[in-house]
This record gives C-alpha cells, structure tokens and sequence, in this order.
C-alpha cells in the first residue's frame, strides 16, 4: 500500500518529535519522505551498509541486530531506527529484517540534519544522551530568598554585650542583627565579641552598640547565591543580612551556604553521627527518600544522589560499630567492616537492603569470635531498625560465614577463581564490590590486589563472570520498544533495577577484573575502563550515555512517586513516559544489550 500525503501527516501527527512541527514545516518535509514495502524476511540492512535515511515503522514489525546477529530490539508501528549510525557518518551499526511484511517510511538523511537544525525539539530527541536536567539549586544561581534563615536572632542597640553573647548561646548562631522597630542597623558576631569585647576586656555590660558593624552592607531576596559568595569573598565577611524596603527579613550565612551545597545530607550525616541508639538513627534516616525528592529536584547527577544517600549508611554502620564497642567492650584484634552491594558502589538509592562482611586480623583465636559474631548482629540488627533490611540472601556479617579471619578470606576468593561454580560466581560478584567502611582499612588492601590478579590471570573465571553478568537482559521488546513484566503485583512494569542499572554494574564488574581495576562505583569502573583501554572510547561513552540515562530515569520514578505518597521502587510503567522518554529509554537499552553481546562475543572492546 501507499499512503496519501493526508495519510502520512495524520500518522506523523502521532509520532514525536513530528508531533511538535509546524503544520507548514511538516508539510515541507512530506514529498521528501520515501516509502518502502518489505517482506517477511528481507534484509532492510547489513552491518557497514551505507544508510539511506531514517527509517520509520507504518506497519509490521523490525528485528534490529547487533555486530553479532544478537537481537537488541524488536520494533513496532511508530518506532524508528538507523539514526545512531546515520548521525556517526551515514554508516549502519546494526543490522535489520523485517519480521512481517512492513511497510516503512524512509527521511533522507540531509532532511533529518536539517530538521535537527531547525527544531530543537528534534535535536533533544536524536541526541541520545537524553535531556539536559537544569540544576535549579545550583548555588550560584538559587534565589537568596531560598538560601536565608528567616527568622535571625535579633536584639535591640542597647542590650549588652553579655546579653547577645546569652543569646548566641542560646540559638546555637554566631551573629545576632541588631535593629530599630525591624530596621537593621547593625550586626555583631561571634568574632566581634572576641577581638573587641574579651580582648579588649570590656566589662560585660558594654552596650552593643559600641562594637557592632554599623550599617552592614546587605542584600536583597531577589539576588542570587553567588551574589552571597561574592560579598562574602570581598569583603571577607561570614554573615550577609537580607533586607527588604528597610526592614530585615533574614540572614545568610557561610553556614548556610554549605548546607546547601549538600542539600541536607550532611544535617543527617551529622545526626546519624551523635544518635545515641539505632532508635534515634531509625527516626533520622526515615527523612532520607525526602532527601531522593530534594536531590533529584535540584538537578544532581545521579552518581552525587547515591554518594550522598549512601554516605548516611555508612556514618549509621560506623555509629554502630562504636555503640557495639560501648556495649561490648574493645575489639580483642583489628577488624575491618566492609559494604558490598550498593552501598559498597556507593549507588545507593531509596529502597537498599544490606549486604555487609567483617574481615578479622588472623591474630584471632577461636576464643575471640564470640565477640565478632556479637559486635556483628549488634551491627546488622541496628541497620535494619534503622530502614536497611536483612539481606535476604543472607550476605551479611551476622552470618559466620561472612564474619572470619582474613586467611579464611583469601581461602574464599583463592577457591571461586580455581573453581568457578554458579554459587562461586554469584558470591565473587557480590565480594568484588567490597569497599571498607569501619577498622583496619589495611586488611583489605592486599586482599583486593591479590584477588584481582589472580581473577583477570584466570580466563577460566572471567569467561564464567561474563556468562553470569549476560544473565540480566535489559528489558527490550516489542511493545513500545519495552519488554514488561507479564504477571504478578508488577505486570506491565519495567524494572528499572534488575533489567535497568544491574546489567550496566555487571559490565563494570567484568571491566575491572580485566583490568586489574580497584574502583568500585559503576560509574568510576566504566570511565577508568577507557581511561585503561579495556573499553574502547566510543563503545564507553555510549555506555556511560546510557548509564546515566538509566539510572537518572530510575531515580526520577523513585522521587515521584515519594511526592505521591508512596514508597520508592524499581517498578516503572512504559506507560508513564512520553513518546520522548520511551524512545530515549529504548535506545539506552540497546546499548546496554550491544555492550552485553559485544563482551559476549569476547569484543569489550567495542568501537
């Protein structure tokens, strides 16, 4: 069949980004657009060809190939392929076929350039990096109105100096604005009191008005965070007061700009850090998915979102070390707790359970265990009051078996290489993320070396991690591009976990063993695969693109639905997305699916 030019506009009106054009642009576009009927079976293209344009689906359904004749995606009506190898030099990437009869509409190539060029809409849409999240709180440009403390402590010009010395001790500050009636007409702090007051010796009756800075300079709530910084520098100064038509309205504070900056994990850091039971730590690390919103809202990164959320597990893992220690007693011989898991990659995001492992100094007799098993369930009892369940799978200190000296440890990782089982491979894959949080960081440092040695120098075990990193498919198919969950609590959902991030974490695991490399974030092992030539830099950029897509998209689904009152989860509907979003999302995903079949194939080194 043929469509009509009325046919092929209404059916473009529903494919984004075309949905977004000027009737007149779209239009103009329609008698470039060539279509071609293909049957069951038939070559549309071979890998090296040279593209004709980009394909898009009117009917039927297209198996696109990788380098190796892997499926990486199935497609259906409304989807389009060919634009990653069209847009690097017009030379296909992939391989496709026709699974149907199909008929497909073909945009030549200089057309596309040129409504990339035109549209910004259909330049956000072929960049397969995804869009561009603004950092609304980025410092320098947050609003002053967002930074100050409202409500500054005050006092009037004829308090004495011991009277505002009463109340800095009182509201924890260390600058109390001095005013008229609400009209600022001066500040004094913490300094003032002591290079003008105590070393002046001042009696404690001086009036503060004889040592206040007079008529400080301010700053008004419309001006931005770098306005702050700015005078602060200049001037050298630590407090700026925020007026408004003469009266005060707040204070900003050196302070305050470094709260910000760390967007409230570091209020709960240092909580978690002085709570005097794992109660109290239960009731602060509840607030961390208000912090997910906080942190996704503010445009971070993904990489600083779980770096700052896991940064609060490991001050409440080593709070509970020094709580089992007042409780118990001294440790008999050095040890050292080690994270693995997420929170050992520092990935950690609202929903993580604990995986966790104890390595004693060999100096331990049979006699000193009893007290490591303690230390350990005193350890893991406490992280899951405090919101990080039991390891279902049972990877935790509190288990013996996780809890041993380090020559048992070696024993361990020495025996998964020699004798790489499916067991040794599931607990090889979870121990090469260990990362120390509490002790004697020394016990691990030989351990790790060692291990990755013996592990790259064997392609027995490597061979056998990448059968077992290739068993997490990314989740590709023909609905939409998307291959959902068909039964159960989730069905028609993606998991954004186990299909999503995993498959990309196994890629950096099997990256660093062949490397030798000892970072452990996804995110570091990928970039120093390409910085150690084990990744190429092509197939490694895409690679990260499509992690940071990935894992931005998983953190966005958690944060909404925190805001509607849900608990966070892995769990997205396809549905949910707008044509934009989906097609983004795929092509991460195929990606992923390629890098897989590439490192299948024994070519990590993609191009």
């Amino acid at each position: 069949m043929t469509l009509t030019p009325d046919e092929l506009k209404r059916f473009l009106d529903g494919v984004h980004p075309y949905d977004t054009l000027p009737a007149p642009r779209l239009e103009a576009i329609l008698p470039e657009i060539r279509q071609e009927t293909v049957s069951v079976g038939t070559s549309i293209y071979e890998l090296g060809d040279d593209l004709q344009g980009l394909y898009i689906i009117h009917q039927g359904e297209v198996e696109i190939q990788d380098a190796n004749g892997v499926q990486v995606s199935l497609l259906g009506p409304r989807n389009s392929f060919g634009e990653r190898g069209l847009l690097r030099g017009g030379v296909a990437v992939t391989q496709a076929r026709a699974v149907t009869d199909s008929l497909l509409l073909v945009l030549p190539r200089d057309v596309l350039v040129q409504l990339i060029d035109d549209s910004d809409t259909a330049a956000r849409f072929f960049n397969r990096k995804g869009p561009v999240r603004p950092r609304r709180h980025d410092l320098a440009t947050t609003m002053v109105d967002t930074l100050m403390a409202r409500q500054p402590v005050t006092c009037p010009s004829t308090a004495t100096v011991q009277d505002v010395a009463r109340q800095m001790r009182k509201a924890h500050t260390s600058s109390v604005c001095v005013t008229d009636a609400s009209r600022l007409t001066g500040i004094v702090t913490s300094r003032d009191l002591a290079e003008k007051v105590v070393a002046e010796g001042l009696p404690a009756t001086t009036p503060v008005a004889q040592v206040m800075t007079p008529d400080p300079v301010t700053l008004s709530p419309a001006s931005i965070g770098s306005d702050v910084l700015h005078m602060m520098l200049e001037r050298r100064i630590g407090h700026v007061p925020v007026t408004e038509a003469g009266l005060l309205v707040g204070i900003v504070t050196q302070t305050d700009l470094t709260r910000f900056q760390a967007i409230s994990s570091a209020e709960l850091v240092a909580e978690v850090s002085s709570a005097d039971d794992a109660a109290r730590m239960a009731e602060i690390t509840a607030r961390i998915p208000r912090l997910l919103v906080q942190l996704v809202a503010g445009g971070n990164r993904h990489e600083v979102v779980t770096r700052l959320i896991t940064d609060i597990a490991d001050t409440a893992t080593r709070r509970l070390l020094i709580l089992a220690e007042q409780a118990i007693g001294p440790a008999p011989v050095p040890y050292l707790w080690l994270a693995c898991g997420s929170q050992g990659r520092q990935e950690q995001t609202g929903v993580s359970d604990q995986d966790n492992c104890l390595i004693i100094d060999d100096a331990v007799t049979e006699a000193h265990m009893g007290y490591f098993h303690e230390l350990a369930q005193f350890v893991c009892d406490g992280l899951n009051t405090c919101g990080y369940v039991y390891c279902p799978g049972d990877m935790m200190a509190s288990n013996p078996r996780w809890c041993q000296p380090l020559k048992v440890w070696q024993g361990y990782f020495q025996g998964w290489i020699k004798r790489p089982d499916p067991e040794a491979q599931m607990l090889a894959s979870v121990m090469f993320d260990l990362r120390p949080i509490g002790g004697t960081t020394s016990l691990f440092d030989g351990l790790q070396t060692e291990t990755l040695k013996a592990a790259s120098d064997n392609s027995i075990f490597v061979a056998h991690m990448v059968t077992n990193s290739l068993k997490h498919a990314p989740p590709l198919g023909l609905l939409r591009g998307f291959a959902t969950i068909r039964s159960g609590e989730h069905k028609n959902h993606v998991d954004l976990k186990h299909n999503g991030v995993v498959p990309v974490v196994d890629l950096g695991r099997i990256y660093a063993l062949r490397g030798q490399l000892t970072q452990v974030n996804t995110r570091a092992r990928l970039a120093s695969a390409i910085a150690a030539g084990v990744l190429s830099t092509s197939g490694g950029q895409d690679l990260l693109d499509a992690y940071d897509l990935i894992a931005e998209r998983r953190l966005a689904h958690q944060a909404a639905r925190v805001r509607r009152g849900s608990a966070p989860n892995n769990y997205l509907s396809p549905s949910d997305l707008s044509d934009f979003e989906r097609s983004h999302l795929r092509n991460a995903f195929v990606v992923v699916k390629t890098m897989q079949s590439a490192i299948g194939h024994g070519r990590g080194m993609l191009g």
